[in-house]
């Protein structure tokens, strides 16, 4: 059975987006060994600089690596590329018959991610052109990964 970890920057503040993202990870105990990952997030004064938004992205970066030892990594990020639901599920079935047995999914903070993670990763994952609240993606990626293995198990979930 294949792991896969969401691997993120902060924790979820409000009640609603745990709830939702432990009802996925329930639903998803059939089909994998999921868990989320959280690392903690990079101080920053309100208006920072270039220089410490980068350093604050370089340890954050080094943070989600350690987490994602062994797995191959898909990064999060506005730049790239955007799949739909049963492509996602295609690439994930792809790469567990080809032997990964983990799948590291990574969201960076609310600066991105480090180029050292994107340039880790075998895959860069747009959601879309939209941003999105970091909390939202968390939730918005946990039905995705659900739906992937719904859509790969012919469940009725994908419609």
């Amino acid at each position: 059975m294949i792991a896969v970890q969401i691997i993120c920057v902060g924790k979820l503040k409000e009640a609603y987006w745990r709830a939702a993202c432990a009802e996925y990870a329930k639903r998803l105990g059939a089909f994998c060994r999921f868990t989320i990952e959280e690392v903690e997030e990079s101080r920053l004064p309100d208006k920072p600089s270039q220089a410490q938004i980068a350093a604050a992205l370089e340890k954050e970066g080094q943070r989600l690596l350690q987490r994602a030892q062994e797995a191959q990594i898909i990064a999060l990020c506005i730049e790239g590329k955007e799949l739909s639901s049963t492509a996602l599920s295609e690439y994930m079935q792809r790469e567990a018959v080809n032997g990964c047995g983990k799948l590291a999914f990574i969201i960076g903070g609310s600066w991105g991610l480090s180029q050292q993670v994107k340039q880790a990763a075998a895959l860069r994952l747009s959601m879309s052109p939209m941003t999105f609240p970091h909390q939202l993606a968390r939730v918005m990626l946990c039905e995705q990964v659900y739906r992937a293995f719904q859509i790969a198990s012919n469940g009725k979930y994908h419609k």
